[in-house]
């Protein structure tokens, strides 16, 4: 028998990967996100799933040479979501515009990390 969560039938583990830019020309397939995310039926994020089942969406920044960052998917009263590592900590991460963006293979977003907005590739939207 396992322990392991049935979660809704919307969540979806998404895999961000670095994509190219400036100080890396080719991006970097060892550096991203792993999320785990409800979707809606535009691969959108759900606003109703996600504060329905906040605890379960989960992020993983992963980057070489540094410890992986375990944290949740939140969102502002404004509606921006954000990554947050540490609740009450100010090293959040902001998603730009997360809520527009559609989580399709091949699809890019940005996240502002440290002060500096990075894009990312979808690289894998699965059922967890």
């Amino acid at each position: 028998m396992t322990d392991r969560k049935i979660l809704p039938p919307a969540f979806r583990h998404v895999r961000l990967l670095l994509a190219r830019g400036k100080d890396r020309p080719s991006g970097d397939r060892s550096e991203g996100y792993d999320l785990l995310v409800p979707l809606d039926a535009d691969n959108r994020l759900d606003a109703a799933e996600w504060k329905a089942h906040q605890q379960d969406c989960r992020v993983r920044h992963f980057r070489p040479g540094a410890e992986d960052r375990i944290g949740r998917l939140r969102r502002k009263p404004g509606g921006q979501w954000f990554f947050d590592y540490e609740e009450g900590e100010r090293d959040d991460e902001m998603g730009f515009r997360l809520g527009d963006e559609r989580f399709v293979t091949g699809e890019y977003v940005s996240v502002d990390s440290e002060g500096t907005m990075h894009t990312y590739q979808v690289a894998r939207v699965e059922r967890p």
